[in-house]
């Protein structure tokens, strides 16, 4: 980091300075203002090779450095100096990202245009190359376009804020954010307005950026601010995400007469259920536990609230029969221990098993060995509770499901649980949304087959991105032979990801 402020603003590269013009730091605006006390950053450490003094590339401090041979206070200035500097370069670094993407989505659909696409199908794909070029999901990618847009074409003082490192890239988002529903014409006010290349938000927190913003976008056009919020409740919703320890967040958008109703009535049931509880019982659960109990009672039916609800939790025959502690997978959730795995195939023991006869179907237990899928099923009834074990076998090399071909264009149903289970989120680079839709990696009309190797799960707008012209997908490994099952996908720029199928549990890979 010292030899970055050196007077020659070069970065190091291979033990050699680099001029900071080739890496755009110039046209940043960075370059003067770096620190320059390299001596100090060596006394403590910091120095490494390529990251010497300017006279001696690649030198390294010749032994530790004895106390009080550097005052703490100058050693520790330059450290929050070089932090603050490169907490700039970010901000500096995301303005030109943000260049770059709207740069890239006009030339996109200019070689669309000349291809002869529709209008209104131009910039088709455009946010899923952005995210796959950032190492982000499909969503994510669409969402860094659309603020790249805004900021490079309707807000330039913001992105000049952005770029003088006066903003980060969450703060340029909640402006951007709250003034979504104005015009392209207020909203440019609303940016010299606000002016936040001048310092306006200078010492400001989270919150007040968003109250001035807010403000100024109502000063503007009231009924586009009011109609805001009159729409929002198109946009409510149920989500879920993992929490540790086995948990999961389970999150409702309301509107909020619904939502401060369905909480108040939780309140009321736990405050009802508390005060003539039996308090010689054992341990009296707390509020929150009554409420969470309650809202899983009411939504499902039932108090476990797992009854009649199909949960997919694929463990090792190790796993459920002699108390191994490979971790298994549920569908929806991804790695949970494997205690809680045999509590929950456990908790339906209680009746004597029955052998059923539905072939294929990939739930739970794969075994390690080879073979064809032989599936073979048991089921233990229980008042709250039905367990079924559905018997998988893996390759023992690669851990990959073995299955059979199907001679119809739709993926039959068992077929599809058995991709489902392989996948387990969506098979495009960096999206680990829900599979929705089973698709052929070949399309059928291109002669590609209905079986194991040509099939992958992927989420909807993945899939639809998928057919867009210039995309591409084929098997690189089909995984049938031993091989971990591999897709390779191909945008119209030419650019290619990989995406392997994850390990189910049990396996380990070879490493040698």
């Amino acid at each position: 980091m010292e030899r970055i402020g050196d007077k020659q603003a070069g970065a190091v590269v291979a033990d050699a300075p680099v001029p900071a013009s080739s890496l755009g730091l110039t046209s940043l605006g960075l370059t003067s203002r770096v620190p320059t006390r390299p001596n100090e950053a060596r006394a403590v450490g910091l120095a490494s090779p390529g990251l010497g003094d300017s006279s001696k590339p690649g030198t390294a401090p010749a032994g530790p450095v004895q106390p009080g041979a550097v005052e703490a206070s100058s050693v520790s200035g330059d450290l929050i100096e070089q932090l603050r500097v490169l907490e700039e370069m970010k901000s500096a670094i995301t303005a030109l990202q943000a260049r770059v993407a709207v740069a890239f989505d006009l030339a996109q659909r200019a070689e669309q245009g000349e291809a002869g696409v529709p209008v209104s199908e131009r910039g088709s794909g455009v946010g899923a190359q952005v995210a796959l070029a950032r190492r982000e999901s499909p969503n994510r990618g669409s969402r860094l376009l659309g603020l790249a847009k805004a900021l490079v074409l309707e807000m330039p003082r913001t992105l000049a804020a952005l770029k003088s490192g006066q903003l980060n890239e969450w703060r340029a988002t909640l402006l951007v954010k709250e003034t979504a529903c104005l015009s392209v014409e207020d909203r440019c006010a609303v940016d010299e307005e606000l002016a936040a290349d001048t310092g306006t938000f200078e010492g400001k927190g989270d919150k007040a950026i968003v109250a001035a913003a807010k403000a100024a976008a109502y000063r503007r056009d009231p009924r586009s601010v009011v109609g805001r919020a009159s729409r929002a409740a198109a946009e409510r919703m149920v989500s879920l995400r993992p929490a540790p320890d086995t948990m999961t967040y389970l999150t409702a958008l309301l509107p909020v007469a619904q939502g401060v109703a369905v909480y108040a009535a939780l309140c009321q049931a736990a405050d009802s259920a508390r005060s003539s509880g039996d308090a010689g019982s054992g341990v009296v659960p707390t509020r929150g536990q009554v409420m969470a109990d309650t809202l899983v009672e009411r939504v499902t039916g039932t108090p476990g609230g797992i009854s009649g609800i199909n949960l997919d939790l694929v463990m090792t025959d190790r796993t459920l029969f002699q108390g191994d502690s490979e971790p298994a997978r549920l569908k929806g959730y991804g790695i949970v221990p494997a205690e809680w795995g045999r509590e929950i195939v456990g908790s339906g023991q209680a009746a004597t098993l029955k052998q059923a006869a539905t072939p294929g179907q990939a739930v739970a237990s794969p075994a390690s060995g080879p073979g064809q899928a032989g599936p073979d099923h048991a089921r233990t009834p229980d008042a709250e509770l039905s367990v079924w074990l559905r018997r998988l076998y893996t390759a023992p090399a690669s851990g990959e499901l073995l299955s059979m071909d199907s001679k119809a264009r739709l993926f039959p149903t068992r077929l599809r649980r058995f991709i489902e289970t392989r996948d387990d989120t969506c098979r495009m680079p960096y999206c680990d949304a829900p599979i929705r839709h089973i698709d052929h990696v070949v399309p059928w009309r291109s002669g590609g087959k209905t079986n194991l190797a040509n099939g992958a799960g992927l989420c909807e707008a993945c899939n639809h991105t998928k057919e867009n012209p210039g995309w591409t997908s084929k098997t690189v490994h089909a995984g049938v032979h031993g091989g971990i099952h591999t897709l390779e996908i191909s945008t119209p720029t030419g650019h290619s990801y990989q995406s392997k199928a994850p390990p189910l549990p049990g396996h380990r890979p070879s490493r040698t």
